[in-house]
């Protein structure tokens, strides 16, 4: 009977710690794709050109490869929109002069900045990678931290918005200077889910012209001249925190009903067996 009771009782609580799961995903399809799909759209032609700084950096869409022809010792700039629970990853395959044309070995090195223009660390890729003299082309990789949809103002993580992406030449022979060359750019983001969650949301993404676009728009300052009017935009970003489900309340779910599962166990070992049937119940 009291092997009985342990398994109703577990049953019971296995099914009420289950009961917000099982809320959450009825309600999930609408609410779970929070995050922009990556494959490119058919209408959108791939970028044939780079920037030359921040300001004039190259749009791009996550899974479009972008080209671009340059000299050797320019500096290249692209940008591209990452949104809360993504990791980016940036690869770079610039292919280089004929090697009879240069001199010796070139170092080449891609660098990320955020909307802030902070310089993002690679959490692990090739970022800097040397070819020597006689290599036709040199790929190099950078993947970010993932993407948090809120931060302390003293840290340094990646939030959502633009993020710039700068290619060049830093070990560079002065006779290897201005020979043609070429770069392929591709951004592709891994989806982390709700393990990378956390509780609170930008009130705007950090995109260019961020700062100035509330001074700007007159529906929020109160003047009458609607002529100014600036709007920030980045396609596909939320970051209102309308959003609440993730898949973080499915584990949560499963903790709870293992660690009821635990308690009863436990509860069953240090109670006994109870009164053994050879003493009568009055000694």
């Amino acid at each position: 009977m009291r092997i009985r009771r342990v398994l109703s009782t577990a049953a019971l609580l296995a099914g009420v710690a289950a009961a917000p799961a099982l809320l959450g995903a009825a309600a999930s399809p609408a609410l779970a794709d929070s995050t922009p799909s990556a494959s490119p759209s058919g209408d959108d032609s791939a970028p044939t050109d780079a920037g030359t700084s921040f300001r004039t950096a190259t749009e791009i869409e996550q899974g479009v490869q972008a080209t671009a022809g340059a000299s050797a010792g320019d500096y290249l700039y692209w940008q591209f929109a990452a949104d809360a629970g993504q990791r980016p990853t940036v690869k770079a395959t610039v292919k280089l002069p004929e090697a009879s044309r240069r001199a010796g070995a070139e170092t080449w090195q891609i660098d990320v900045y955020d909307g802030l223009r902070r310089r993002q660390a690679c959490q692990y890729g090739a970022q800097t990678r040397t070819a020597g003299a006689d290599a036709s082309s040199v790929e190099l990789s950078c993947t970010l931290r993932t993407v948090r949809a809120w931060s302390e103002t003293w840290a340094n993580d990646p939030l959502p918005g633009t993020y710039y992406v700068r290619l060049t030449a830093t070990g560079l022979g002065t006779a290897d200077l201005g020979l043609p060359m070429s770069a392929q750019l591709q951004v592709d983001s891994k989806d982390i889910g709700g393990s990378a969650a956390v509780d609170g949301s930008l009130a705007k993404p950090l995109v260019p012209g961020i700062a100035v676009t509330a001074a700007e728009n007159p529906e929020e300052d109160g003047s009458d001249d609607a002529s100014g009017s600036k709007t920030a935009v980045l396609s596909s970003l939320r970051p209102d925190g309308s959003d609440w489900w993730s898949d973080r309340w499915v584990w949560t779910a499963i903790g709870g009903v293992l660690a009821a599962l635990a308690g009863i166990w436990g509860y069953s070992l240090t109670r006994g067996r109870g009164r053994p049937s050879r003493i009568p119940p009055g000694a």
